[in-house]
């Protein structure tokens, strides 16, 4: 169980929204930790990744080098 504090203006949208959509506000706060936590997981995946690059441990190919690899480059 999670219990949240939302400032009035943030309580006030989410109530509206709710209302108007017939939704309850835990399915619109449950969707937006859903989202925000992908987007979370998705920058550190994505930061380990750019380091890997960074320090010459992952390597990276130019659309070039693939064409050239695969002679596909007239």
């Amino acid at each position: 169980m999670l219990s949240v504090r939302l400032d009035k203006d943030l309580e006030a949208r989410l109530d509206k929204l709710a209302k108007e959509s017939g939704r309850s506000k835990s399915y619109y706060a449950r969707q937006a930790i859903e989202e925000k936590i992908q987007d979370m997981e998705d920058i550190a995946r994505m930061e380990k990744v750019i380091g890997r690059i960074e320090s010459g441990e992952e390597a990276v190919f130019t659309l070039k080098d693939i064409k050239e690899e695969l002679g596909l480059e007239h």
